[in-house]
């Protein structure tokens, strides 16, 4: 469909990208599929009074990385028209096993404490803007929207996304028995939603039923690595400070609950 659409061809900057991003919507697909199996895995042997515990995503992820890797690179190299050349083969291969990793993490999670699962992806939620929309702010001195549209769309929605995680924080700190709320936990959520599930819903829900496609990276990764690294930094300085805000609030929440006792 794609091939001679608008002017593309099969590796044009634009279409290049398609391929490993395929890769990425296919780990988004995983990340549902295995998280929501892991998660009624749970229930039920909840149900039976017993406990289920999935294997590390590390050990799932070291089995299934060798068998992967070979079977994208054969794939991508040998069959349909055109093959893609071995750089572009690799780049799949990469983002696939990246992909995978970050897909395989809320597993465990999902089937042993259902709800602190729901806490995190919640708060991920607030770290999406700055990792698809801040990029919005390198279109600015292409000339491709007006500053105000630019400046305002990145910046703003990232402020805002901050301040929904800071809700969230502060809910989850003063309202959850779970005293557990680690950056690293809240920056993969912010990932799988921003680099999984968000391609994944754009090739389900914002395309053609009869013309399905993987979209371009352009729509979620900035075109400059600077922009790139900043909006990379800014999920780590989001994540980072509701950690500490939580272990803040938290401390004082309860201790204010144990004086009213």
């Amino acid at each position: 469909f794609l091939y001679g659409h608008l002017g593309a061809s099969p590796f044009d900057p634009w279409t290049a990208t398609r391929y490993w991003m395929a890769s990425l919507v296919a780990s988004g697909t995983v990340a549902v599929l295995y998280t929501v199996a892991n998660w009624f895995a749970g229930r039920i042997a909840g149900v039976r009074y017993r406990r289920y515990v999935p294997p590390p995503w590390w050990r799932v992820w070291g089995f299934s990385a060798p068998l992967l890797t070979i079977g994208v690179l054969l794939i991508t190299t040998q069959v349909n028209s055109p093959v893609l050349p071995l750089p572009l083969a690799i780049a799949c291969v990469v983002a696939m096993l990246v992909g995978l990793a970050l897909a395989l993490l809320p597993a465990r999670l999902a089937a042993a404490a259902p709800e602190a699962t729901g806490w995190l992806a919640l708060a991920g939620l607030g770290t999406v803007p700055s990792l698809l929309l801040l990029r919005t702010i390198e279109l600015v001195p292409e000339g491709r929207v007006p500053a105000t549209v630019g400046y305002g769309m990145g910046l703003g929605s990232t402020v805002l996304g901050t301040l929904f995680l800071c809700v969230v924080t502060y809910l989850h700190a003063t309202r959850s028995a779970d005293p557990s709320w680690k950056g690293l936990h809240l920056a993969a959520s912010g990932l799988i939603w921003g680099y999984l599930l968000a391609p994944l819903a754009h090739y389900l829900l914002l395309t053609p039923p009869g013309y399905r496609y993987i979209s371009t990276a352009s729509n979620f990764f900035a075109s400059s690595p600077i922009v790139q690294i900043v909006s990379w930094l800014v999920l780590m300085l989001q994540t980072y400070g509701a950690e500490r805000f939580h272990r803040r609030i938290r401390r004082i929440h309860w201790r204010s609950k144990e004086v009213q006792r």
